[in-house]
């Protein structure tokens, strides 16, 4: 276990004031905290909603919000009136980036616009996060993830692929459009190293996952005249699904042509022949070429095709629980785990997923109360 440690990661130095709340801002800004950055986050006198909506030991203390704000400095101040927003401008003076996720109506009636904040401090990186771009008819619109789900397609392509419009399991236009926020933020915070200017960021929800949709559903559509609908096949063949063994199900991908000689070769279905010969050949018929190998992994056990297909060394895995990460052997050997000790006891963080060989970063630490750090932070910017 640790105590909340003292960064030294590639941001040590950056401070960040962050009134972003939910998934989407807090999760870039989760990540610059455990790369060393200072993060301060803003939050009302009611506190950001993310803080009641899951389970937690402590009132306010929800597991997404401990999660995606953990290392953070929380003060709360109202900025309705004239003493919030006087704290807010004397902590921008002394920010590196300044990240929301108001509507721009919103941030504008408050008097935080990039142009505001940039009279304050003209060096500052200012980053909007939007559910839609305001260059376009839905500027200021409200989003949410599951609503970007639709709008980018995912719902649709669940119903090419199941029969059933449907949204998947995690919250992913939030955590996409997190990321985006993070790579954009710091190309902007590069830019300003290299030549002194600070500048506006937008970051939307919408635009991130289109973008991140159509990376190969765009497909035949990038053509002109279209070669076929803006959809990847394989993705969304209605077969591509973990294999039913004779005890359980596996995931496995018998997918190029050395995986599949290796394969054929090995296993021997009776149904391999030259029309499955090549991987064009395959992906013309992956339906078929699904349902051929679905019928084949039904004859052995789970264990049985993962000693084979490992041994072919050909991608493979059980079915796993989101529970068992937390006891994967991988995770493990690595220490992607990082137990921190907080007011509420012992908390057991997902870690920092990359690794730097000078500059490592680490869980930033627990998560703020509300306003716990009010005092302290305001009396760093007092005159």
């Amino acid at each position: 276990m640790s105590d909340q440690p003292q960064q030294s990661g590639p941001l040590a130095g950056i401070r960040v004031i962050d009134l972003t709340s939910v998934v989407f801002g807090p999760y870039a800004t989760q990540i610059m905290a455990d790369m060393g950055a200072e993060v301060i986050k803003v939050e009302p006198p009611a506190g950001d909603n993310t803080r009641w909506i899951s389970a937690g030991p402590s009132p306010g203390m929800g597991g997404v919000y401990v999660n995606v704000n953990r290392g953070k400095k929380s003060v709360v101040l109202d900025l309705a009136t004239a003493q919030g927003k006087a704290a807010l401008a004397a902590l921008v003076g002394t920010a590196d980036v300044f990240i929301h996720s108001m509507r721009g109506r919103a941030i504008a009636k408050l008097g935080f616009d990039y142009d505001a904040v940039r009279a304050i401090n003209p060096r500052i990186i200012y980053t909007n996060c939007y559910g839609y771009s305001r260059r376009g008819p839905q500027a200021d619109e409200p989003a949410y993830d599951d609503t970007i789900q639709a709008e980018c397609g995912i719902t649709h392509l669940q119903r090419l692929m199941t029969g059933t419009p449907g949204f998947v399991a995690t919250i992913m236009a939030d955590k996409v459009a997190g990321l985006t926020a993070l790579y954009a933020t710091m190309m902007a915070l590069f830019h300003r190293e290299r030549t002194g200017e600070g500048q506006e960021v937008e970051v939307t929800m919408f635009e991130a996952m289109a973008s991140f949709m159509l990376v190969e559903h765009a497909n035949g559509r990038l053509f002109s005249p279209p070669l076929g609908p803006a959809n990847y096949h394989r993705a969304v063949e209605p077969n591509r699904a973990p294999y039913q063994t004779s005890d359980g199900h596996v995931a496995a991908l018998v997918y190029n042509d050395k995986h599949w000689n290796a394969f054929v070769e090995d296993v021997k279905p009776a149904w391999a022949s030259e029309e499955f010969a090549t991987l064009e050949q395959r992906a013309q018929q992956i339906g078929r070429v699904y349902g051929l190998l679905g019928e084949t992994f039904r004859t052995r056990t789970t264990a049985q095709w993962l000693a084979t297909l490992r041994r072919l060394n050909i991608p493979c895995s059980p079915l796993r629980s989101t529970d068992e990460l937390f006891e994967n052997e991988q995770l493990q050997a690595i220490g992607f785990f990082e137990t921190v000790d907080t007011a509420d006891g012992p908390v057991t963080f997902p870690g920092v997923p990359t690794w730097f060989s000078k500059t490592p970063g680490r869980v930033a630490g627990p998560a703020p109360r509300l306003g716990e750090n009010t005092e302290e932070v305001l009396k760093t910017v007092e005159r």
